[in-house]
């Protein structure tokens, strides 16, 4: 597979097991280094090494990354679409969108991580209901995005002559990237709503191109071009041997994948976006 989209490279550095501080030197070595996105994630409590760690709140960083990050676009990887109403979530985004003069990528998941849910009471549906949910919430999401008075009456949410303003900067939205692989579900979803679709990580490039081409199967299902539909990957910096990472990068890219993101992580943050600008 191949595409007329540009590879672009972004670094990521989850908000967990660090400091604000070390948050914000990443953000700014990779504006500088001339990373094409900059990304955080949406969690609540550490999904690697101790559980009890600090995390900080995604949303809110986001805003902050809006004004330390002066070139690069931003985001989440992804947003988690049961810790918030779809429609606050819509808010916080523009909010977000005009903060950084339209920079920001809209990410989008069905939400996994049941530890979180359970401790703090958040209701915590079956797989389905949740990849169900995350599609109505982006059919709410794009209506409040683009209507004056947005009604819906769904399954799972309600509008009733909703008003939100002002609308982004963005015409008529933000990119919005949809995480995710389940090849029934997901990926029709993808088809139906996506700019971009994250494949996730721990995906080979084999992997990751058969579930490519079962998006292009949706795409085709539903009447839409599967070449408006960006690829992208989640990739983890592997410090001891970056050529290695250098290597993934560009195997995904021959594959079509366009949108590549890579993680650095703790300990010494800072020194591990230094070696991913480095390799870029």
């Amino acid at each position: 597979m191949t595409s007329s989209h540009p590879v672009r490279v972004g670094l990521e550095l989850s908000p967990q097991h660090c400091t604000i501080d070390e948050l914000r030197d990443v953000w700014r070595l990779a504006d500088q280094a001339g990373f094409d996105h900059v990304w955080g994630f949406d969690h609540l409590a550490a999904i690697a090494g101790d559980f009890r760690g600090p995390v900080f709140e995604g949303w809110t960083l986001l805003a902050a990354m809006a004004e330390v990050v002066k070139t690069a676009r931003i985001g989440l990887m992804v947003t988690g679409n049961t810790y918030r109403h779809p429609a606050v979530l819509a808010k916080m985004a523009v909010t977000v969108d005009h903060l950084s003069g339209g920079r920001l990528e809209f990410g989008l998941g069905a939400a996994w991580a049941e530890a979180e849910h359970t401790m703090l009471g958040i209701p915590f549906p079956g797989t389905g209901e949740r990849i169900h949910r995350m599609g109505e919430a982006l059919v709410l999401i794009k209506k409040l995005w683009t209507e004056e008075l947005a009604d819906l009456d769904g399954r799972f949410y309600a509008l009733r002559g909703a008003v939100s303003n002002p609308k982004p900067v963005q015409q008529p939205h933000p990119p919005i990237w949809v995480g995710g692989s389940g090849e029934k579900v997901t990926l029709r979803y993808v088809a139906q709503h996506a700019d971009v679709w994250n494949a996730g990580g721990n995906a080979d490039v084999e992997r990751a191109s058969r579930k490519s081409a079962i998006l292009d199967e949706h795409c085709s299902a539903v009447g839409r071009d599967p070449a408006e539909i960006r690829r992208s990957i989640a990739l983890q910096l592997d410090r001891d041997d970056p050529a290695r990472t250098r290597d993934e990068i560009a195997a995904f890219a021959e594959t079509g994948f366009t949108e590549i993101v890579v993680s650095v992580a703790p300990p010494d943050p800072v020194g591990a976006a230094e070696v991913l600008a480095g390799i870029r």
